[in-house]
């Protein structure tokens, strides 16, 4: 059985049998890169301590059974360089790597190349977007970035693929969902998980301590995905966040101010925003007996008790994660508790959590949070509730997350659980991560589920039978005579020229009624005629579409 050292042993026995030491890398790093391509067959091969008497053959003198699976031209790469004069070994080594790599890569896509039932389809978890599809989240996304930039925020734009180590150790368990990439460029790479990593990265780089960005662009997440309830491999989110040092929570508030704006806005139902601090669950994990080593573990499964039972999450803690039972029924006796801020208040007075430092920061604070709240007249639509967790692990104060109510706008809507449609928090140490010096800016955010939100407003479409105008255009020009391309090329310019969206179509002689049946099927309300008699007359008709009224006029330049 391999024992994970194989391309070390195997450029130690080159070296030990004579072979070009400066090749020993190229060799190895081809090894490697083999490996990474077929993971599943496990090690290659080991090298003999004399590769000289392979005559050629390598395959004879290779201890692994796996051999025959590495290709022929892979291992013509590998061994017809070992076989030329050192000189010519130096200057031709540096491409070796890349040799490897692309006929590996060629072996692995040969059969595929080669299968004649190849299905058409997108990749699992994404989709494409119909024109019709696509005007209606542009709405969505233009509501949105309206309400972000009415509260002050600018935009800014990251790189959709970060280096790795940007986004490891900052996901807790869901850092397994992060897609990586394989770089011919030698980098490790890896599709960005959220547009918060990388914001705190920006911040960070560039040295900025205060700023107030929006954000817009597609992440991935390698996760099972559910297409009815909204949940992509590939999706959009909407971000806000407020950088700097302020006074405490009035940042937040306004946060959970724009989430509940947002929600209003797209007239999606009664919705419900629950907030919580991680500093009050950490503080309930440590009254209650919870190893601090197990602190981030049994978060993670306090955060699933929007989607399982307390029975089964307590299960998890006890049966997967070790937990005592005694300490998940006293977290149990918190967990399950929701309400306002008479909640906060009756936690201040818990005998066992007054005693924590960390909880009483955090309700202290979510007090503040909820006299700003009131004063906003958002405060009826949160709900502290002390299941929320959020498992991301670089969260450090308040979290928020927004779910609907299960009852529609409308009453012809069927019901449709999509889980959170927003969530958010505070971030005070991410920033931090990513410093040389440690240095922090205190961040809190939200993000906004476009998808999600796509889902319901869809459904709602097509319940109600609504149709979508998928252009913009204004005006079409049309002609019910022969040979008048050049006229109506003319006028068309004319309106373009004066911002006007006008259309026409494109062909010499085309028939009046196929011209304003285009109109009608397109959503087009006027039409622009132009004939022989409004040419000598130098007028235009104006005809609309909806009502088939008609109306000449003077054409002006």
């Amino acid at each position: 059985a391999g024992t994970g050292r194989e391309p070390e042993r195997a450029g130690a026995a080159l070296r030990n049998s004579g072979g070009v030491e400066t090749l020993t890398s190229s060799v190895v790093l081809g090894l490697r890169l083999y490996s990474a391509l077929y993971p599943s067959w496990g090690p290659i091969c080991l090298f003999p301590r004399s590769f000289a008497s392979c005559s050629g053959n390598p395959a004879s003198c290779c201890t692994m059974p796996q051999l025959g699976l590495l290709h022929g031209r892979a291992w013509a790469v590998l061994f017809g360089q070992l076989r030329r004069p050192p000189g010519a070994v130096c200057i031709r080594a540096v491409h070796s790597h890349s040799q490897v790599a692309e006929a590996a890569l060629a072996t692995q896509l040969k059969p595929h190349q080669e299968k004649s039932n190849f299905i058409i389809k997108t990749p699992k978890g994404t989709r494409d977007l119909s024109p019709q599809q696509v005007v209606v989240r542009e709405k969505i996304l233009d509501m949105v970035v309206s309400c972000f930039k009415r509260h002050g925020a600018k935009g800014l734009d990251t790189p959709a693929f970060e280096l790795k180590e940007t986004l490891t150790e900052k996901y807790g368990e869901d850092s397994g969902l992060i897609y990586d990439l394989k770089d011919q460029g030698g980098e490790l790479l890896s599709l960005r998980y959220d547009l918060t990593v990388p914001f705190a990265r920006y911040l960070a780089m560039n040295k900025v301590k205060k700023m107030k960005r929006y954000h817009v662009g597609k992440v991935w997440r390698r996760e099972s995905p559910t297409i009815a309830q909204g949940r992509y491999r590939e999706f959009c989110q909407c971000d806000f966040d407020i950088a700097g040092q302020f006074d405490p929570m009035i940042p937040d508030a306004e946060c959970l101010k724009i989430m509940c704006e947002i929600l209003s806005g797209l007239q999606l139902g009664d919705f419900l925003i629950k907030v919580n601090d991680r500093r009050i669950l950490d503080g309930i994990f440590a009254v209650c007996g919870v190893p601090e080593s197990k602190f981030h573990a049994i978060c993670s499964s306090v955060d699933k008790l929007d989607k399982m039972s307390w029975k089964d999450v307590r299960h998890e803690m006890v049966a997967k994660k070790g937990l005592a039972a005694e300490i998940a029924d006293r977290i149990g006796d918190y967990v399950q508790c929701h309400g306002g801020v008479s909640l906060v208040k009756q936690m201040l007075q818990d005998p066992r959590l007054s005693q924590n430092k960390q909880a009483l920061e955090g309700l202290g604070d979510l007090k503040l949070l909820f006299e700003y709240l009131t004063l906003f007249g958002i405060a009826e639509k949160i709900s502290f509730d002390l299941s929320l967790a959020r498992g991301l692990d670089y969260y450090t104060g308040v979290i928020y997350e927004a779910v609907l109510l299960q009852t529609p706008a409308h009453a012809e809507e069927e019901p449709l659980n999509v889980g959170s449609v927003a969530a958010g928090g505070r971030y005070d140490g991410l920033v931090g991560m990513f410093d040389p010096k440690g240095h922090n800016v205190p961040c809190v955010g939200l993000s906004i589920g476009v998808e999600r939100i796509f889902s319901i407003v869809e459904q709602r479409m097509k319940t109600f039978g609504e149709k979508i105008r998928t252009t913009e255009t204004q005006v079409f020009v049309a002609t019910p005579q022969k040979n008048f391309l050049q006229e109506r090329l003319k006028l068309i310019a004319e309106l373009w020229d004066a911002g006007i969206k006008a259309e026409l179509m494109y062909k010499n002689n085309p028939k009046l009624l196929t011209q304003l049946h285009y109109c009608e099927n397109m959503g087009i309300p006027l039409v622009v005629i132009i004939g022989e008699q409004e040419l000598k007359e130098g007028v235009i008709m104006l005809r609309s579409v909806a009502s088939r009224e008609e109306v000449s006029g003077g054409r002006q330049k």
